[in-house]
């Protein structure tokens, strides 16, 4: 199977260095610059004190034609639009598209792709680009996936072929699958950007705590959660296991990026306002996250 992977960030460099042991694969970077890179160093990938490097082609994605047996977008949400303009470009349709992005604001724009097998997907590992073809492996997990349109012929070849050491675990709902990592991001990435802690520190004040649970609350009651007790446990066990952990919407702040909080807060206040429901802290801290980003050097 070749499979070609967009977005050359931490997600993709990451998805890259595992894959390309057992699968084909070329990485399509927004830079020239940035391929040169990768093809001159490999991609290395740190874990715990292990370095190990990988060996892929690398192309600036102006190059992309789309024939691969599998494309994995791992751009940020705020980019698919100029990624789905480039799809819509090639001069053949892709056969089989999976997206990975967090949030749910993703998914209105999947439905304007016509003619191609979609999947979408939620990655549970913690990974950080060091530099253009560096990455940090810093906490281990699983890439769930599901069909958003097709069949799974696909997903089941990838998993069945892939590196054991980068387990892919299929899913039934991929709605489910989504609204279970948005529980989770929807409460730690905002807090621990407007407050700017790490993880841990949402559990071991109490005050800050209070607002986790106040603001699970009002989610639970959105997204009509079954079983909220186990959901919040999920949670505070998540900011447990990565106490140390800066979230990924805590260091876009903290280095003057644009945030994913349209894809996830943003999502679910769109979401209340169809449904004629209040959804007070959702909206403010939504507000006050893009107040930040403003406030970072004019990004909205």
């Amino acid at each position: 199977m070749e499979i070609g992977i967009i977005g050359a960030g931490s997600l993709g460099l990451l998805f890259a260095s595992y894959l390309s042991r057992v699968f084909k694969v070329t990485l399509y970077t927004r830079t020239e610059e940035q391929a040169m890179e990768i093809e001159k160093n490999g991609i290395i990938l740190k874990k715990n004190t292990n370095r190990a490097q990988a060996l892929v082609c690398a192309l600036p994605l102006s190059k992309w034609e789309g024939t691969e047996d599998l494309i994995i977008i791992t751009v940020k949400s705020y980019h698919l639009e100029e990624i789905i303009k480039n799809i819509n470009r090639l001069s053949i349709t892709p056969k089989n598209l999976l997206f990975l992005q967090n949030g749910m604001g993703h998914l209105k724009h999947l439905e304007t792709l016509t003619g191609t097998q979609i999947f979408v997907g939620s990655v549970e590992h913690g990974a950080y680009r060091e530099n253009a073809f560096t990455v940090s492996h810093n906490g281990e997990g699983v890439t769930n996936v599901a069909v958003f349109r097709g069949d799974t012929y696909v997903l089941t070849a990838l998993i069945e072929a892939g590196p054991s050491e980068f387990p892919i675990l299929m899913n039934d709902d991929f709605y489910k699958m989504l609204v279970n990592k948005l529980i989770v991001n929807s409460v730690i990435n905002p807090l621990t950007a407007i407050l700017g802690v790490k993880n841990g520190e949402l559990i071991k004040n109490e005050y800050y705590f209070k607002n986790v649970v106040h603001l699970f609350n009002e989610i639970s009651i959105l997204l009509n959660i079954e079983n909220p007790d186990f959901h919040l446990k999920k949670i505070i066990d998540i900011c447990h296991k990565t106490a140390e952990n800066r979230s990924s919407m805590l260091k876009d702040i903290e280095a003057n990026r644009k945030t994913e909080v349209e894809a996830i807060l943003g999502f679910l206040s769109e979401k209340a306002n169809e449904e004629f429901k209040k959804v007070p802290l959702i909206e403010s801290f939504y507000l006050l996250l893009k107040g930040k980003e403003l406030g970072k050097g004019g990004l909205i």
